[in-house]
């Protein structure tokens, strides 16, 4: 291990000010000042001529796929001005950029240095243009050719004991082709080792789908929101995290269904939205969105369900048939008896006080639900990282299948992913949980035995590392360590590895903290033109929806140096494995219709892969619950039964939850400012009760430390400014990755063993300039 990099100071976590200003907190989002951001920050990056061309083929039928959300596009016509969001045009500025990374760069700038600045500042430095390798001890980054590279890995790779010693991990912005390919590499070497952001996100969500209705994934189309009589939303942002949701939502509202936004704090894009591609959008006229809003107390989701639900079969008792759907219960699940008994011993009192919401608000979104049965139930991470989130998720479905709300236009499931193609990853069979149909189709077409034994997601991967039980860490894109908890512990895992590999656009902190070597492999973006003999190839990617469609590169890459992902996994595959084996990695570098062939004769519902992916739009692949089936073992629905649970918190202790600035995406921070909330130019801030303020004698504009202490163990994140905010009594809300130092890696998900992001007890102390 190399010991500059272990005694950079903070390098995990840098401790720096960059001056809080404050303003108003907006009640409306996006209009008029999203378009001039995003158009200051594309002409500002890439320029104007590189970066009106992005734009204009971004998220076009036959152009390139938005490396942002999971949003899907719509199945009809798209807008002619600007199928875009304002996060989704930072994210084409931020990959069209300009500014390039070379031999230069890196020989002027040691590892050590670099580590010390912030995410937005090592983000900003622009495309990495080649190959680099940084040797043991070594304090700067230096050239190294694409086959000395592809030999290195190789030889670290097969001079382990195990290939159990080696972690292969996978972002959402992996395209289906590069990911199919990656984990065939990773099944041949002979590992299952594949984790991937799922494992923090929406894991919880594949798990409580896919037990109680039989299919991991949602059931809506866009299209249903049109339909829908009511829309909840739960622990989304999507003014900040899903814009373009916020277009579908406004056409939903004006076709007559009820929005219902459920979370600890008031969003703008829950509360209002200015479309700009409509005259009443630029004129700011009706932009309200949310009818009734639930600021709900952190982790309160399960109670306020309960307590609904409790509600509703009173009301069923009162007028029997006239509020649940007791014939879709009768014909498609099973478990009634035992729920609703479960639901009548409920205290409602008790729900009402552990959900934070007044009871004559519960009893307002009961009377909405009563008579509707068109009811779409939309989540994101404010479910998905709790220790009970599992369970909570079924209870939406709970929900859901009382009123007969999936299975029928306008009503459903809609787990609105992140990463644009997360879901197309696991489908892709990016997963350390391998089904042995998957596994036998493997081994069938590529006369490979691929690993039975099941493989280590992210958080058993980071531990695995830390204990030096896994020594090879290579990540296709992300930024590792900014997205993972806990991150001194998750820094010191990478650092006792011997080798680390990242497949990036960009420089980012995972290259500063790294293994005894390590090597950086530029790659291609969606933007970019994908040159393979003399054809420009295209790759797929599969939405939230369920749609597959096709994106294909419109620009000059800035580097002559680059590989696309599915070359880098080709390549690096015959490095791995000599020419010979069973696998032909030749064909598939060549032109990528021989990838698509492949994933049609092994995953289910890809057939015609090649022609359907062709037809503009893309097609949906088969999705049992919106056909109406549930393929659990029973062929049925499954109710859950599941107790509220709470945690136990003393009275100086808060309830943390991590959260996105309007300036980022995931891990990437594309500026400083939080205009939705009124937080300008700083990141290092909480977010607070204004009375847990006074409690504590605190004043709005301290700089306070924040303290966890799990299982003995204390996590401390220095130096941030208290903000008072409206947020319920008793929780806080904090930017990641600045305080995923908090989140302790053994708190986790049941189940799912997704981190707890969202559910930190921390407590609060003045910050002491002599600390």
């Amino acid at each position: 291990m190399s010991s500059e990099n272990s005694s950079i100071p903070g390098a995990e976590n840098p401790e720096t000010f960059t001056g809080l200003k404050k303003g108003k907190i907006k009640t409306i989002a996006a209009g008029i000042p999203a378009v001039v951001s995003s158009i200051e920050k594309v002409i500002g990056e890439a320029g104007l001529g590189r970066g009106m061309k992005a734009l204009w083929s971004l998220n076009k039928k036959g152009g390139f796929d938005c490396p942002s959300c999971a949003w899907p596009d719509p199945d009809d016509e798209r807008s002619g001005i600007a199928e875009y969001c304002e996060n989704g045009a930072r994210a084409v500025a931020e990959e069209a950029t300009a500014k390039k990374l070379t031999t230069v760069f890196f020989k002027e700038n040691p590892v050590q240095d670099l580590a010390r600045l912030s995410d937005y500042e090592i983000g900003g430095k622009g495309r990495i243009a080649q190959p680099m390798f940084l040797p043991k001890g070594a304090t700067h980054y230096q050239p190294i050719s694409w086959d000395d590279a592809f030999e290195k890995i190789a030889a670290s790779l097969n001079s382990l004991a195990s290939p159990d010693e080696a972690i292969f991990y996978t972002s959402g912005r992996t395209s289906n082709e590069a990911a199919f390919l990656y984990q065939l590499m990773v099944r041949q070497f002979g590992t299952n080792n594949l984790p991937d952001c799922s494992n923090m996100c929406h894991e919880s969500s594949g798990v409580a789908l896919g037990e109680s209705l039989g299919i991991g994934k949602g059931s809506v189309k866009l299209a249903d929101f049109y339909e829908s009589e009511v829309i909840i939303i739960l622990g989304q942002n999507p003014g900040t995290n899903h814009p373009r949701m916020l277009t579908a939502l406004q056409k939903a509202k004006a076709n007559g269904a009820r929005i219902i936004s459920v979370n600890p704090l008031p969003e703008t894009g829950l509360m209002g939205f200015n479309n700009p591609q409509t005259v009443k959008g630029i004129l700011d006229i009706d932009a309200s969105l949310t009818g009734l809003f639930l600021p709900i107390k952190i982790n309160g989701d399960m109670a306020l369900l309960k307590a609904v639900q409790l509600l509703l079969f009173r009301e069923e008792d009162k007028n029997p048939g006239s509020v649940l759907d007791l014939d879709f219960i009768a014909e498609n699940t099973i478990g009634i008896d035992d729920f609703k008994r479960h639901i009548s011993e409920q205290n409602l009192d008790e729900l009402v006080n552990i959900s934070g919401i007044p009871l004559s608000q519960i009893t307002e979104m009961a009377e909405i639900l009563k008579g509707k049965t068109k009811i779409i139930a939309c989540w994101a991470m404010g479910l998905t990282q709790h220790k009970n989130a599992v369970d909570t998720i079924k209870e939406v479905v709970n929900l859901l299948l009382l009123k007969g709300s999936i299975g029928k236009p306008g009503a459903g499931t809609c787990p609105v992913r992140g990463h644009s193609n997360v879901q197309g990853d696991r489908t892709m069979g990016i997963f350390e949980r391998p089904s042995d149909a998957l596994l036998d189709k493997i081994a069938e077409n590529f006369n490979i035995s691929p690993p039975r034994e099941h493989g280590l997601d992210v958080v058993n991967s980071i531990k695995a590392m830390h204990a030096g039980k896994a020594r090879v860490f290579l990540a296709m894109g992300g930024n590792f360590l900014s997205a993972t908890p806990d991150t001194v512990f998750t820094a010191q895992a990478l650092r006792n590895c011997d080798l680390t590999v990242h497949v990036s656009t960009k420089l980012n902190r995972s290259h500063l903290v790294h293994g005894a070597e390590a090597i950086i492999l530029p790659c291609l973006g969606r933007s970019d033109v994908d040159m393979v003999n003399g054809e420009n190839q295209f790759v797929s990617c599969e939405n939230s929806m369920g749609v597959v469609q096709s994106s294909k590169g419109v620009l000059k890459p800035i580097s002559d140096d680059l590989l696309s992902e599915p070359v880098i996994v080709c390549r690096l595959a015959k490095a791995l494995f000599g020419d010979s084996g069973p696998v032909n990695w030749d064909q598939y570098a060549q032109h990528y219709d021989a990838i698509r062939e492949a994933i049609e004769q092994t995953i289910s519902g890809f057939e015609n892969y090649n022609e359907r992916v062709r037809i503009p739009g893309g097609f949906y692949l088969p999705n049992c619950n919106r056909e109406g089936s549930f393929n659990t073992t029973s062929q049925k629905a499954h109710f859950n039964i599941a107790p509220v649970t709470t945690l136990a918190m003393k009275k100086d202790e808060l309830m943390m939850m991590t959260i996105r600035s309007h300036d980022q995406f995931n891990t990437t921070v594309y500026g400083l400012n939080d205009r939705y909330r009124g937080i300008y130019n700083e990141r290092r801030v909480i977010l607070m009760n204004e009375k847990d303020i006074a409690d504590r004698g605190l004043m709005d504009g301290d700089v306070v430390d924040l303290i966890n202490n799990h299982e003995g163990i204390e996590r401390i994140a220095n130096k941030f400014i208290v903000v008072k905010y409206p947020i319920p009594e008793g929780c806080a809300a904090t930017y990641f990755p600045e305080t995923n130092v908090l989140v302790p890696l053994t708190s986790v998900a049941d189940k799912s063993n997704t981190p707890t992001s969202k559910q930190v007890i921390l407590k609060v102390k003045k910050h002491l300039a002599s600390n």
